[in-house]
Parts: structure tokens; C-alpha cells; sequence
């Protein structure tokens, strides 16, 4: 499959899954305070690969990083 074989539909759920990830990331970003512009723009611009470094690094490696300091 080719980019030019998309359809309109195709490009429809590519835009809203960017804008569901994208939102998401920016509002767990913020609730555990990383840098929410930095994971929402880079969530809007690509998938699923910020979602997946978003949830190593805010789930386990910044836990472990908390768990050595206390």
C-alpha cells in the first residue's frame, strides 16, 4: 500500500488517532508534571512511538529514579 492509495477515510482515523494520542499524552504530561507541550506536539506529529517511550519513561524509569533517591 501506497500513501497515494489512501483514502480519504484512511486519513481521517490517522488524523484522529494523532489528536487521541496527542491529548492524552498532554494531559497525563501535565498531571505528573513532565513537559506536556513537548509529549503533546511530538504525540501529534508521530505514532505510536511517543506513546510507548511516554509510558517507559513516566511509568517505570521515573519510578525507579524515585525509588534510588528515597
Amino acid at each position: 500500500m501506497n500513501v497515494q492509495d489512501l483514502t480519504i477515510y484512511h486519513w481521517f482515523i490517522i488524523a484522529a488517532l494523532l489528536i487521541i494520542q496527542s491529548t492524552w499524552l498532554f494531559i497525563d504530561a501535565r498531571k505528573r508534571g513532565h513537559n506536556r507541550w513537548f509529549w503533546g506536539i511530538w504525540g501529534l506529529i508521530h505514532t505510536p512511538l511517543p506513546l510507548i517511550v511516554y509510558l517507559l519513561w513516566s511509568r517505570i524509569i521515573v519510578k525507579k529514579l524515585h525509588m534510588k533517591r528515597g
